[in-house]
């Protein structure tokens, strides 16, 4: 993606996740704001943003981090908030394992309190390790845990699915993490 279509995905990360009043936006409930007001407010708070390059950065971002209405009229973040937002996923049945990358950095913490979703309203997990590695990349060296996602869900916690392909829950206890080889007990993710 080039220069500018990152830093527009940054900018809608900023105001369509965590902080709309920047530029004096104000979201729904659900997280969607029109997207005349989005264009109109980016433009007289300075930044040059246009429907066109708008609809370039939903459709290229390789994250899928942002999505329009059917009409087309109203655009949200698909997930990853830190104010509250009812994004109106259902609970749904995990796969057996999801993964979640992170700095090695953060290992110590994880081992004591689990993953908790920090400033996030969920905890973020994909369904394949190269993600999760991805992922754990953006602050350092990387830590890809397995969880042990349909022993949770057995155990009542619930999963939610976000409509670009991440899941979500509300926290996962050390108990249902495999920590990887060397920074703890393990094993295969055939013997979960």
């Amino acid at each position: 993606m080039d220069t500018r279509l990152v830093t527009t995905s940054k900018f809608l990360s900023l105001v369509l996740r965590h902080h709309p009043e920047t530029i004096g936006l104000s979201l729904d409930q659900h997280g969607w704001v029109s997207v005349d007001h989005l264009l109109a407010q980016a433009h007289l708070h300075g930044v040059s943003l246009t429907l066109e390059l708008l609809q370039k950065v939903v459709a290229l971002n390789d994250k899928q981090r942002f999505t329009f209405s059917e009409d087309g009229r109203f655009i949200r973040a698909s997930q990853g908030h830190s104010i509250a937002i009812d994004l109106g996923l259902h609970p749904v049945t995990p796969p057996e394992i999801l993964y979640h990358g992170t700095a090695s950095q953060f290992v110590e913490s994880i081992r004591q309190r689990g993953l908790v979703p920090g400033r996030r309203n969920y905890v973020h997990l994909s369904a394949d390790e190269r993600t999760a590695v991805r992922v754990g990349q953006r602050h350092g060296q990387p830590v890809v845990f397995t969880v042990k996602a349909a022993l949770m869900h057995q155990a009542g916690y619930p999963f939610y699915l976000s409509a670009n392909g991440i899941w979500l829950t509300e926290q996962v206890p050390a108990a249902y993490l495999l920590f990887p080889v060397g920074l703890g007990t393990t094993r295969p993710p055939d013997q979960i």
